[in-house]
């Protein structure tokens, strides 16, 4: 058995993350295989484009968020949990005019032998997270 000490806050780096997003990691750790982050996204932050190798779950907390693919855009409010499976292209965020928070699960074999299991990619285009923006008000 191993308690494992508590991680500081960090802020979301910038080429993975538009504007201001704060992640706390709850796990993770090379023999888990797995890992569990409570992000949290400022009104409008959102994630570059990615995929994971494992797939992903995310489980809203608090607010009103987007978790957006080529072809849906699904509206996360608290309670509401989401599969993302393995390698689909995605991202998620805040709407404008919302803060939110939500937990973030991923694992893989990639985790486990210390490698990175999400391939991040371009920046969401300004124009598309509007769009995905207008998509959950309406």
């Amino acid at each position: 058995m191993e308690q494992l000490p508590r991680r500081t806050t960090a802020k979301g780096p910038a080429e993975r993350f538009t504007s201001d997003v704060y992640v706390d990691m709850v796990v993770q750790h090379p023999e888990a295989g797995f890992s569990v982050g409570a992000v949290h996204f400022t009104p409008g932050a959102h994630t570059a484009w990615h995929s994971h190798a494992a797939g992903q779950m995310l489980h809203c907390l608090e607010g009103v968020g987007l978790v957006v693919t080529a072809e849906e855009v699904i509206v996360l409010r608290p309670g509401m949990t989401v599969w993302t499976p393995p390698n689909q292209r995605h991202w998620h965020g805040a709407v404008p005019d919302h803060f939110m928070a939500h937990l973030a699960m991923s694992g893989s074999v990639e985790l486990a032998a210390g490698q990175d299991a999400v391939t991040w990619q371009e920046h969401v285009a300004d124009a598309d997270y509007r769009a995905a923006a207008a998509r959950a008000e309406s």
